[in-house]
């Protein structure tokens, strides 16, 4: 019979290489403890790359043999596909996504219908807040961006060119979809959302 550690890598050697896991994928070879120690012992080997705390990387290199580190955003996409949770951006997560920031943020908060949780990746701290049902009924990916960036400007604070880019990610989303999270969103958002309708049906 095949030891703990070679059916694991068994089966990481069979997946595509810059896919992430989690040490859980695992958990029918043995207990947590074993597991984790396998998963330990496999990234001395080299074979594997801990991203944080029972998150792993099977690493895709280039020639010279770095690294292809996956981009945050697919971390935290791969972290509520496990927990089959629905997650929205917030703050300056939303800002950054839509150019209205260069600041790379350290910190990013998400609302979750999954548990409430702070997962640390290398240097950023990634927090999912339980929220209720209600707060995660947008329809769209980018009026939810919207509408948390505008949050996170301020009513009254927002500037043309802010403005003009927000246009401009909309213009990718349909009327019907806009028309139903501006709905969910502060009326000072909605009246932003809904200006931007009409400018576009008069063009």
């Amino acid at each position: 019979m095949q030891s703990v550690n070679s059916q694991i890598e068994g089966v990481i050697i069979t997946r595509r290489k810059g896919k992430i896991f989690f040490a859980e994928d695992f958990k029918k070879f043995g207990s947590a403890e074993v597991v984790r120690i396998t998963l330990f012992r496999l990234c001395n080997k080299g074979l594997i790359v801990r991203l944080s705390s029972g998150i792993y990387l099977y690493p895709k290199r280039d020639k010279d043999g770095n690294i292809f580190y996956p981009l945050i955003h697919d971390i935290i996409k791969q972290i509520a596909k496990r927990d089959k949770a629905k997650i929205i951006p917030t703050g300056l997560y939303a800002l950054n996504a839509l150019g209205l920031s260069t600041q790379v943020p350290m910190r990013f908060v998400f609302l979750s219908s999954g548990t409430a949780r702070t997962v640390k990746i290398g240097k950023v701290q990634v927090t999912f807040k339980k929220t209720a049902p209600k707060n995660l009924s947008s329809k769209s990916e980018i009026c939810t961006l919207v509408i948390f960036a505008l949050k996170e400007i301020g009513k009254g604070k927002v500037q043309q060119e802010e403005l003009q880019k927000i246009y401009e990610a909309l213009a990718y989303e349909s009327n019907e979809k806009i028309m139903h999270d501006a709905l969910l969103a502060p009326r000072w958002i909605s009246d932003i959302l809904m200006n931007y309708i009409k400018q576009k049906n008069n063009e």
